[in-house]
């Protein structure tokens, strides 16, 4: 990748000069001027998503700057690198391969057989485990069928197939899902009071088998499940009940964990990016393997169009683009996801890790302090939930946030038609009120109180319907939309240093604070005095 300042570009001066005309222009000015703005400002990508972004304060001239700004950053030189294997997380010295975890041929991308060889590996271990378990050939050591399924683990390897299990709970089997992430007891003993550890499979999803919340998670399971089994355990009962998802093979085998058991993580997968690779296992098991490769292929899809397509069409880019024009030329730091469908409530807290963790840099890949703003903030709710709490700051309040609303035009219940029909007519027009307000009408120029003043962006993104295909197509092209936004930023978006910062002080904190000494007198003022109250009571 090349290493270029966007603010030091051509079109980073134009954009600066551009917002000073188009910052006093109207949404609703916008829409009166052209006539066609929405077939002019939306991208349908083969009837299966809708891309609105018409309702953003932007015209053709400003897409024309921020089409040659990715143009300038060598956007596509980037995505050819990413596809084709080069090293382009740098600081760690690898490659980035969750595309090549959804290839549907040979010819396309990577030309690296021998990966391509032990992903097929991989996806039959998915493929075999899944059958075994779902047709109940795979039973617990008492002979009872598998009726619960707990993944442990945390970060990527949790907030992914939650995410895709709940989106697609509608193609869900009999199987029970538990995911156990947090290192507060709570949550343990809620998911163990639920089950019967001769009817459960445990999944250890740890990339280097080391992270300090799923292997204390994993070993607090392991010595409930030896108290509760009537008989003393063994490797042939254990092996009926724990699998891994791992890196770290040698760890895996000493925790215990059968070799056969084992499903290998490619080193050049990131953990928020992995829900594609042997962390897929729970969306296998919850949906089908057959449903689960219709997820790859769905994201395979979006990235054949990521790759081809002229960025004034490609969606992912001109997303990537829309936010950095909001972030770095109207000061706006957060953006709204917003998901008209229950059941893809999770949504925002995966993109909440996917953008953050990714984008949230402040040193260039240059080795330079940034000046200008690279992640922004990512929150959100399910809509009609959110309508009722925070939309009141979106439509009257004094922040600037950009939103995605996220719909689906066919429901997933038929039956209740009605419902959607209201949920539809809803999400539409939050969009319209944001965009347009009420400046016009009789009860605005009543009462200052009640006026809406409008002018507040957002896309529309409506998927024909929520199927393991098109979740495959949303959720990969908001993965690109975020390399892009890293490419152009010029950060490094497959690294996570901060997070491996907070891990190295808890694990010197653990030790300390478990020393037999009644008062620590190591530290900082304020972390001494904490460390202090928690051994009071302790």
């Amino acid at each position: 990748m090349k290493n270029i300042n966007p603010t030091k570009t051509f079109s980073w001066k134009k954009l600066k000069n551009h917002f000073q005309e188009i910052k006093k222009i109207t949404i609703n000015d916008l829409f009166i001027t052209d006539k066609k703005r929405f077939e002019n400002f939306s991208i349908n990508f083969e009837n299966m998503i809708l891309f609105d972004y018409s309702k953003n304060i932007l015209n053709q001239k400003t897409i024309n700057y921020l089409v040659n700004l990715a143009k300038e950053t060598k956007c596509f030189d980037a995505i050819y690198s990413m596809f084709n294997g080069k090293k382009i997380n740098v600081t760690e010295q690898q490659s980035v391969l969750h595309t090549a975890l959804r290839y549907n041929n040979l010819n396309f991308f990577l030309k690296d057989k021998k990966i391509y060889n032990n992903i097929d590996k991989i996806l039959e271990k998915i493929k075999n485990i899944s059958n075994d378990i779902i047709s109940e050939k795979w039973k617990g050591y008492t002979n009872k069928k598998i009726k619960n399924i707990i993944n442990i683990g945390i970060g990527g390897s949790q907030l992914g197939p939650l995410m895709v299990t709940e989106s697609l709970k509608s193609y869900k089997n009999k199987l029970n899902l538990f995911f156990l992430s947090n290192i507060d007891p709570d949550q343990l003993i809620s998911i163990i009071n639920q089950i019967n550890p001769e009817e459960s499979l445990f999944i250890i999803s740890s990339k280097t088998f080391s992270t300090q919340e799923t292997i204390t998670n994993a070993l607090s399971i392991r010595e409930w499940f030896s108290k509760n089994i009537n008989t003393n355990l063994n490797k042939n009962i254990f092996s009926k009940h724990f699998i891994a998802v791992t890196n770290n093979i040698n760890e895996a085998i000493k925790f215990g964990i059968d070799k056969k058991n084992i499903l290998p993580l490619l080193s050049e997968i990131g953990g928020r990016f992995s829900l594609w690779s042997s962390i897929g296992i729970l969306i296998s098991l919850s949906i089908g393997f057959n449903n689960f490769q219709k997820l790859l292929q769905g994201a395979n899809k979006m990235d054949y169009h990521f790759f081809s397509t002229p960025i004034e069409k490609n969606i992912p880019i001109i997303m990537a683009l829309i936010s950095i024009w909001y972030s770095n030329f109207w000061n706006t730091e957060t953006e709204a996801i917003i998901p008209y469908c229950d059941n893809m409530r999770f949504l925002p807290s995966y993109l909440q890790q996917l953008n953050m963790e990714s984008n949230g840099k402040s040193i260039d890949r240059n080795g330079n302090k940034i000046k200008y703003q690279t992640s922004s903030i990512i929150w959100g709710d399910v809509g009609t939930n959110g309508q009722h709490s925070f939309f009141q700051m979106l439509h009257q309040g004094t922040k600037l946030i950009p939103c995605d609303f996220i719909a689906t035009a066919i429901p997933n219940h038929n039956k209740y038609k009605n419902h959607h029909t209201k949920l539809i007519a809803n999400y539409i027009a939050q969009t319209k009120a944001l965009a347009f307000g009420n400046i016009n009408d009789y009860i605005c120029k009543q009462n200052i109180y009640q006026c809406c003043f409008g002018n507040k962006p957002s896309n529309s993104i409506f998927l024909k319907k929520i199927t393991p295909y098109n979740l495959g197509l949303l959720i990969s092209y908001y993965e690109h939309k975020i390399f892009i936004q890293g490419v152009i930023l010029n950060i490094f978006s497959f690294d996570q240093w901060g997070v491996e910062l907070g891990k190295k002080i808890t694990n010197y904190l653990v030790e300390n604070i478990n020393k037999n000494i009644q008062k620590i007198i190591k530290y900082d003022d304020s972390s001494k005095g904490l460390i202090n109250f928690y051994k009071y009571f302790n």
